[in-house]
């Protein structure tokens, strides 16, 4: 009988420690992030939005917005896949800039990262060398290996936007989680 007390005792101190030891760390910490799988696209809703050109810039910004519409928490671990294609023709891929820590995403969590591309000026998508031009581009979660995702380019009043691209290299900054 006092070993089942003692016992039970031993169960109930190990639940305590484990409650305040989660409390503590908290569901978005790295630590926690180990015990969650890697986020996949089909998991995710992507969003693009082309901020308004600022006077006489030659580069353009955007964001990529990423939520958890999964029924899990998952983990985002590192650069997503972001490409803008001109049917078979040229492309505009983007690469990572900085260093992308892994983010503990809950269930509506968000992420964003931040997009930089050389905007081509009205008028000279012939002359230039490589111009890419479309209105959708397509996006894959950091640890998926096939295919992607087809997402609209919108500007920040939701309208759909076309994205002149003049150059090879979309510059993406590390993903971070969003602010609610």
């Amino acid at each position: 009988m006092r070993r089942r007390s003692l016992l039970s005792a031993a169960a109930a101190a190990l639940t305590l420690t484990v409650t305040a030891g989660l409390a503590l760390t908290g569901c978005g910490s790295p630590r926690m992030a180990a015990l969650h799988a890697n986020c996949t696209t089909k998991g995710l809703g992507w969003k693009v939005t082309v901020l308004k050109k600022q006077p006489r810039a030659k580069h353009r910004e955007a964001r990529l917005s990423v939520v958890n519409k999964g029924t899990d928490p998952c983990v985002f671990r590192g650069f997503p896949g972001f490409a803008v294609h001109l049917g078979k023709g040229p492309q505009s891929d983007a690469r990572g800039h900085g260093r992308a820590l892994p983010i503990d995403l809950r269930r509506g969590g968000k992420v964003t990262a931040g997009l930089r591309y050389r905007d081509c000026p009205k008028g000279s998508l012939l002359n230039e060398p490589v111009a890419v031009t479309n209105d959708t581009a397509v996006v894959s979660a950091p640890s998926d290996k096939a295919g992607g995702r087809a997402v609209v380019a919108r500007d920040e009043k939701g309208k759909r936007l076309r994205m002149n691209i003049c150059a090879d290299t979309i510059w993406m900054s590390a993903p971070r989680e969003a602010a609610e």
